[in-house]
């Protein structure tokens, strides 16, 4: 009998804990598993992508902070289909589904924690380590998160760890002309990149002063940003305030990254916290060099002069110095390319996170039985 297993999260939009679920539930061996996605809150993107590989979506509407209405409908909804496994991912999802799924007796219930989260105010972490204490085990991809949440009061051994994966990229190449036409920016320039939502986390402001910087020394560079969010109408504001904006780019979202990531010169990461940045494995992947911020979602991925280089937090001198040693340095940039791309083969494919979840998943139920 198939092990029917439930991945429930708040949205289906394009973020990275997003992403791993959505490969997480097409990677499960159907001949194993029956899987169902539950969006908490809306839908998003990645609602086409799992249509198109035949994934049940279940949508819960959940409107505010607290709606009982939703938790009532969601544990409904366990009550009727009876999953073996409920695994929530992000923190409406935990807590919603976490309490729905033990109040409908569902036999394994499994969180998720994917990010460092600062912004957390203590109700926040009370409910986490209430949940902790009733829930089977705490799938994260990051020392860095582990750490995190053990100062707030959930040891380390709730946890288990699972790197993020990436898989390889099903879209055609296309040339230079074409992704700088699409992009609307000049093909002849160097182009350093950062992909991520615009929000305060990002460090975005830094990397457009950076950007500007370097863009003085080096008339050949363009910074381009590709993402959306609350942010935006700050940062154009404060790109025009540094006279920044005739090479800055906010393109806004897309989903042809992965066919822009070839054609730039360096992807920058200026992240304040992260869990384990799903862009940068994909950068390394596609032989494109990183700049990260020095922080421990980045540092488990960002070996500094090995797979990549870190810089501390803030400092756009140290970016802008590394940047242009990379841009000077064909051997370094050689190097961290070649290491990076073995580091993301070895650690991070696809096939070893679902066999690790798998591995899990089959442990859990044999205890439970």
């Amino acid at each position: 009998m198939k092990c029917k297993v439930a991945l429930v999260i708040p949205t289906l939009d394009q973020g990275g804990a997003e992403k791993q679920l959505c490969l997480l539930a097409d990677g499960l061996p159907r001949d194993l598993f029956e899987t169902e996605v539950v969006s908490i809150t809306r839908s998003g993107p990645r609602e086409e992508w799992l249509r198109e590989r035949n994934i049940p979506i279940h949508f819960v509407d959940k409107r505010g902070k607290i709606d009982p209405f939703a938790w009532q409908s969601l544990r409904r909804h366990f009550l009727e289909t009876k999953p073996d496994i409920v695994h929530t991912w992000l923190f409406a999802a935990n807590a919603y589904g976490r309490t729905a799924a033990i109040s409908a007796k569902v036999p394994v219930v499994v969180g998720s924690e994917r990010s460092v989260d600062p912004w957390k105010k203590s109700w926040h972490f009370w409910i986490d380590r209430f949940l902790a204490h009733r829930t089977r085990k705490i799938t994260t991809n990051s020392t860095g998160v582990v750490d995190f949440y053990s100062k707030h009061g959930i040891p380390n051994a709730y946890f288990s760890l699972i790197p993020n994966a990436v898989s390889e990229s099903t879209m055609t190449a296309i040339s230079r002309e074409e992704a700088a036409q699409r992009l609307g920016v000049s093909p002849d320039r160097k182009w350093i990149l950062s992909v991520g939502r615009l929000w305060h986390q990002k460090g975005y402001k830094d990397l457009i002063w950076t950007a500007e910087t370097l863009r003085v020394f080096h008339e050949n560079t363009s910074y381009i940003i590709i993402g959306e969010g609350p942010e935006r109408a700050r940062l154009e504001q404060y790109s025009d305030n540094v006279r920044a904006s005739s090479q800055v780019f906010i393109v806004g979202e897309r989903t042809d990254v992965a066919q822009i990531l070839p054609h730039a010169a360096v992807l920058w990461n200026g992240s304040l916290y992260e869990g384990q940045s799903n862009v940068i494995l994909e950068a390394m992947q596609n032989g494109l060099p990183v700049i990260a911020s020095d922080i421990p979602g980045n540092r488990d991925l960002v070996h500094h002069r090995k797979t990549g280089l870190l810089f501390p937090i803030g400092d756009v001198d140290s970016l802008a110095r590394q940047t242009n040693e990379l841009f000077r340095d064909d051997s370094l940039r050689a190097s961290l390319t070649a290491q990076a791309q073995q580091f993301v083969q070895k650690n991070h494919s696809l096939e070893n996170m679902v066999s690790s979840h798998v591995k899990l998943y089959q442990q859990w139920m044999k205890e439970r039985r």
